[in-house]
């Protein structure tokens, strides 16, 4: 029972994890990356529909995203979508290729960017807590119903701390390394 627990919560911790590299992706370093238009949808005959099922998104001189719709009358449906963003982008067309140049990102602009990364992270962090948190009242029900000993739940709640420090310091590790890459010029 303990290990179910366990177990439960380290899939759930996982998947926090696994939210903030999301939401980190979608924060502009600078350099050129497809999947800053990953949560970029486009209105494609009444369904919204993702940016990258539309086209071939590439990245080309390390600035500028280049996007190749499959279907060429989209292209000003895929330039109204990526202006209404949050992205700060401005498209040019020439033909049926749309460039995404990304500007350089000022000192400002970077600070103001790594407040949001630990945001992220902190937000993160409140979320492992959490299950653990969900964790350990589930140790507590166990023992109120007297199916585990006190001392089994004592244990329980270490491996669980366990396993919070780990998931907390790993949180740290992925703030640390988007910090760094922001504030690298």
């Amino acid at each position: 029972m303990i290990d179910d627990i366990r177990k439960d919560a380290e899939s759930r911790m996982k998947k926090s994890l696994a939210a903030l590299d999301t939401a980190l992706k979608r924060v502009r370093t600078g350099r050129a990356h497809p999947s800053l238009l990953d949560n970029i949808t486009v209105d494609y005959y009444g369904a919204e529909t993702p940016l990258q099922q539309l086209g071939n998104i590439s990245v080309e001189e390390g600035r500028t995203l280049t996007i190749s719709p499959f279907d060429k009358s989209l292209i000003p449906q895929i330039e109204r979508a990526i202006m209404t963003s949050d992205l700060g982008l401005n498209p040019s067309t020439s033909g049926s290729l749309i460039r995404l140049p990304l500007p350089p990102l000022t000192e400002e602009t970077r600070r103001d960017l790594v407040k949001v990364v630990r945001a992220e992270a902190e937000q993160a962090r409140v979320s492992v807590r959490s299950v653990r948190r969900d964790a350990n009242s589930d140790l507590k029900e166990l023992l109120k119903e007297k199916e585990i000993s006190e001392d089994e739940e004592r244990r329980g709640e270490e491996l669980i701390q366990q396993l919070t420090d780990k998931m907390v310091v790993e949180v740290d590790r992925v703030l640390k390394e988007k910090e760094e890459e922001l504030m690298t010029v």
